[in-house]
């Protein structure tokens, strides 16, 4: 008689399951949260002016970060870091040609509502985050024998980062409705944003630890190490808090409070051994947690 072994059988996942995961994989690692996260955050500006942001704008916004989002996604050169291969990059090298058709399609609506709505005139400005964004995957430095591209630069990632955010989240609002640049509570919003973004920028450098020490890649939790990082991600966050453009009403401010203490609980709990569900999920997601906070008050 054959015995019956007394481990538990391996769980196998559900079909409903399974459709499930595969779904949840493809919205966060084709970038659809991220690009998603960056329209809500516009639009929690133009709530701040008391307008909803314009359907072809949000688009235009979705679509342009989707684009590149996915193109980096798909540079040669990132395939052939594979010293460390998480879910996440194993998803990418699987759907690689997906991303890259993604990209394409993403580029081409961008592109048809950048020249019939009238943006042309913001060409410069609109073109100097388009090349701070493509510049920084794309290698444009040889150093050492090895090309390298801005984000590569010591110490800089996180700042490019919470710069572009913060211009495309905040600056193209305020282009749009007519507002100076230079007006204080358009720095204001701008500060706050960058700083907010800041924060989220280190969590994903902490994510990131292991592989950009690999790479050669100079960050804050390669450089001062994780703890040090991860306080230098609060106290941004708490200066974004500090941040506080006039005419926000105190019961708005008691909303904000809530994504604000998550997203600090995030950075306190940020490590780079989390599933990828971690950083795609709960970094990525709690911009739009902060826009449904902003349109609640609203």
């Amino acid at each position: 008689m054959r015995q019956v072994s007394d481990k538990p059988a391996a769980a196998v996942p559900s079909p409903a399951s399974s459709g499930l995961k595969r779904w949840v994989d493809a919205t966060l690692y084709s970038s659809v949260l991220v690009a998603a996260a960056a329209t809500s955050l516009t639009w929690a500006t133009f709530l701040f002016w008391r307008t909803d942001i314009p359907f072809r704008l949000a688009t235009l916004i979705f679509t342009a970060t989707l684009f590149l989002y996915n193109i980096d996604s798909v540079l040669p050169y990132k395939f052939r870091q594979q010293a460390v291969l998480s879910e996440r990059k194993r998803w990418m090298i699987q759907h690689r040609r997906e991303l890259f058709l993604l990209a394409l399609g993403a580029l081409g609506v961008a592109a048809l509502l950048f020249w019939l709505d009238g943006w042309r005139h913001l060409t410069l400005f609109l073109g100097h985050l388009a090349a701070i964004s493509l510049l920084y995957s794309f290698p444009i430095i040889k150093r050492r024998g090895r090309w390298r591209a801005l984000r590569d630069l010591p110490l800089l990632k996180v700042f490019l980062i919470a710069y572009v955010w913060a211009a495309i989240t905040v600056w193209v609002p305020a282009l749009y409705l007519g507002k100076a640049l230079s007006a204080p509570v358009v720095l204001v919003l701008f500060g706050r944003r960058f700083f907010f973004i800041l924060a989220l920028a280190f969590v994903f450098d902490i994510r990131d630890y292991t592989k950009d020490l690999l790479s050669g890649t100079r960050t804050f939790p390669g450089i001062f190490g994780i703890r040090a990082a991860k306080a230098l991600a609060l106290l941004s966050l708490a200066v974004s808090g500090l941040l506080i453009p006039q005419g926000v009403a105190p019961a708005h401010l008691l909303v904000l409070t809530l994504p604000t203490l998550l997203t600090g609980f995030i950075i306190w709990f940020a490590d780079e051994t989390r599933p990828d569900y971690y950083f795609a999920l709960l970094a990525d997601g709690i911009m739009i947690v902060q826009f449904v906070a902003v349109y609640w008050a609203a």
